[in-house]
Parts: C-alpha cells; sequence; structure tokens
C-alpha cells in the first residue's frame, strides 16, 4: 500500500489530526500529504530573477515557495512575479515574507496582497508596545479582505521580548521555576497561540491560520513542536532555523525532522540550507523531498539503492553509473511526471560486487550487479526480480539508461 492512502489516523505514520488549510489548491493539514515548501534568495525586486528562480524551485518540487518582501520596490514587484511564473504556465503558490512593515508595504501596494496566495507574519518583528497589536490588527485585516491564508512564524531571534519578560516573571513566580530551556520554549509557543487566538478574534478564520515556531537546536524543536503540536489543531510547518551548510545542514534537518515526522507532526516542511556560494538553491528541496520519500511519506522520484563500495570494488565503475543513473531520473521526473501515472515508485539498484549485487538487484524494479575486483566483467540486469538481460562494455550507462525508459513506457499508465 502506497504511504499516501494510509488512514491518517492509523499505522507508523499516524498524522495529527489538524484543520485544513488551502493555499491556492495546495491543502496543508487534514490529512493531506506534507507539503515541501522553500524560499527564494534573490532580491524580489528584480521581479525577472526572482520569478525565474521561483520556477526553478518549484519545477525541483517545491510545492509552495516563498519570496521577501521588504521594500515598496519589492512589493511593487510581486505582481510582475506572478505575471512572469504565468507566462512560464506556472501556477505555484507565492508566500509574501513580511517584518517589520508588512503593514504598510500591504497597504501602499494592494495589488501585492492580491498577486500573493498566503502571508508569513513573525509577531517578534510586527511592532513594540501598543505598535504591535495595532499593526499586527492591520496585517490580519488585510488578510482577510483580500481572504488570505496566514503563517504566524515565530522565531526564536527575533522573539517578542516584551511576551519573554512575562512568561520569566510568571515562571519566578512559580513554587518551582522552570530552566531556562523551558522557558524559552514556552515564550515560543505562547507567542504563536496567543497571535493565532488574536487573528481569529479580528476575524481570521481558523482555517486561514498556519503555525510554525523554528529554532536552530534539533532538541529544542522536537520540544516545542511536541508541545505546540498538543496544544493547537492548527497545521503546523516544520523547518530547523539556520540548520547550516553541506552535511551538517542536511543532517541536523533531518534529524529533528524525522523525529516529528514519525510522530504525525508536521503538515509543510523547509531544510533550511545556506547554499555555498553560487551554490544551487534547489539542493533544500530535493533534500526536503529525499526526507519525506526515504521515511515512506511521499514518493517524488526513484530512488537509487547503491552499495558504499569495498575491498572488492576498487574501481569507480559502479559509482559512476549509480550517479549517472540518479542525476537521469531527476532529470526525467518533469517530463514524467506529467506523461505517466505512478513511476515516482519505481525504485532502482547499482550494485558493485557479487556479494549483495543480485540480490538487491532482484529486490528493485530494475537493478544491475556489476562487477567487484578480479569478477568476469560482465553485468547481469534483473527486471522485476527477473534476470533480462547481461550488458558489458563502455556503454553500460547509456544501455542501462534504455532500459529504465523501456520499462516506464511498459508499465506505467500513460497520461492522456
Amino acid at each position: 500500500m502506497n504511504a499516501l492512502d494510509r488512514s491518517p489516523l492509523h499505522g507508523p505514520f499516524a498524522r495529527r489530526q489538524t484543520r485544513r488549510v488551502m493555499v491556492a489548491g495546495v491543502a496543508i493539514g487534514g490529512g493531506a500529504p506534507v507539503a515541501v515548501q522553500s524560499m527564494t534568495n534573490t532580491d524580489t525586486a528584480d521581479a525577472i530573477a526572482t520569478a525565474l528562480q521561483v520556477a526553478q524551485l518549484s519545477r525541483a518540487g517545491s510545492e509552495i515557495v516563498r519570496i521577501t518582501v521588504n521594500t515598496r520596490e519589492a512589493a511593487s514587484a510581486v505582481p510582475r512575479i506572478r505575471e512572469q511564473l504565468l507566462k512560464m504556465n506556472l501556477q505555484v503558490p507565492l508566500v509574501g515574507d513580511f517584518h517589520f512593515n508588512g503593514h504598510k508595504l500591504l497597504e501602499e501596494v494592494p495589488a501585492c496582497a492580491e498577486a500573493l496566495d498566503k502571508l508569513r507574519i513573525n509577531p517578534g518583528n510586527v511592532g513594540k508596545g501598543k505598535k504591535r497589536d495595532e499593526q499586527f490588527a492591520r496585517l490580519i485585516e488585510i488578510a482577510c479582505r483580500a481572504n488570505k491564508p496566514v503563517r504566524i512564524g515565530v522565531n526564536w531571534g527575533s522573539l517578542d521580548q516584551e511576551l519573554l519578560v512575562r512568561i520569566m516573571d510568571e515562571n519566578a513566580r512559580r513554587p518551582e521555576p522552570l530552566d531556562a530551556t523551558a522557558v524559552m520554549r514556552e515564550a515560543m509557543i505562547s507567542s504563536a497561540l496567543e497571535s493565532a487566538a488574536k487573528a481569529e478574534e479580528l476575524g481570521l478564520p481558523g482555517n486561514l491560520i498556519v503555525l510554525s515556531c523554528k529554532v536552530s537546536g534539533v532538541q529544542d524543536l522536537i520540544g516545542i513542536y511536541r508541545d505546540l503540536a498538543g496544544r493547537s489543531d492548527y497545521p503546523l510547518h516544520l523547518g530547523l532555523t539556520e540548520a547550516g551548510m553541506g552535511s551538517k545542514g542536511i543532517v541536523a534537518s533531518t534529524a529533528a525532522l524525522a523525529v516529528m515526522l514519525q510522530e504525525g507532526i508536521g503538515d509543510t516542511i523547509r531544510v533550511s540550507l545556506t547554499p555555498e556560494p553560487n551554490g544551487d538553491r534547489c539542493r533544500e528541496v530535493v533534500v526536503a523531498q529525499e526526507i519525506l520519500q526515504t521515511m515512506g511519506l511521499r514518493a517524488f522520484t526513484p530512488l537509487v539503492a547503491a552499495c558504499p563500495g569495498c575491498g572488492r570494488t576498487t574501481s569507480t565503475t559502479f559509482q559512476e553509473l549509480a550517479q549517472d543513473i540518479q542525476s537521469y531520473v531527476r532529470e526525467q521526473m518533469p517530463t514524467w511526471r506529467l506523461t505517466h501515472v505512478g513511476v515516482e515508485n519505481m525504485s532502482l539498484a547499482v550494485m558493485g560486487c557479487v556479494v549483495n549485487g543480485p540480490g538487491e538487484s532482484r529486490h528493485a524494479n530494475i537493478g544491475i550487479s556489476l562487477p567487484g575486483t578480479g569478477e568476469t566483467p560482465v553485468a547481469p540486469v534483473y527486471v522485476d526480480g527477473e534476470r533480462t538481460v547481461t550488458l558489458k562494455g563502455a556503454n553500460i550507462a547509456r544501455e542501462f539508461r534504455a532500459i529504465i525508459d523501456d520499462y516506464v513506457l511498459r508499465k506505467y499508465p500513460k497520461i492522456l
């Protein structure tokens, strides 16, 4: 049974029951599949560059894309970004990320709110004192008039200091005060829940509210979301903020998100990787997809099983083939997704010697067992558990890709 067909109330992936929020056709919560989000890092005022990156992220598999709206120029560019996306035949939901001056920008450029599909508001950056409540109310009123969902996104780097002081004072009066970490967690949760309650008082329907409470520590994030999930039925957006670069960012994000997803917590996710200079922004989308797919929660693209190599595999042939095939199926998926039903569930194996090679290859839909050091220089191919052909020579990669293409055509129904 496909993971998406499992009941949200039973089984190893029992999902927390939440309200459902619709964002331009993408469902968040209410038992819908966990959605993948990402965020651009272009200057939003550059409408063409931003639209191109949104398109790139969308084609990589990001189902919702957030853009920074921090200046009058950026707000004015949002309708043009939407126009460019429509010219590219892309309907990806756009989220506006607002801090400090969001109320002014949305009032000054009403077309910005119309072009966006969702607003992200950080209650710690809305304002201070009386201005905080007034400016938060103005943002919510705009969302109500435009009928736009809102993510109330708390971040520990910009936590409302007045609220934090209040929580600290309340804690000091407790017979057994909590430690500093517990106080910080409670302040973040209170900020999210109190802001959501205020938004509903101001007229924003509860089914237009998503919450998030982002920190950069794995255990802090898990603790906060466990508590937040137990105290509300709003959909939750997950993400380890400032996760970092490279393997550190990937490992930290995976460690945090996997625990929560296994417990049924989370309705959308973002992996906040710091890209290398001029690096590919789409990497965060791929990592988010792979977290969901390797856990069996969703399927996005055929996964390639490959052995790590050992003293039996002293050549790099199987490594090069595994990389080739993994890149190939990702490149083909945008086309396959539109033309063949279910191809994302296909499994592939590229193995390096006779120890586990034939067995792993038989378990995959299509597998190849390459010769190890000193073995006969031939590579048997298995299709649905049956040995079908033996490849050898310099064109193994091209011939194996052709076998994959033929399998897709034969096994997966064509979309008419």
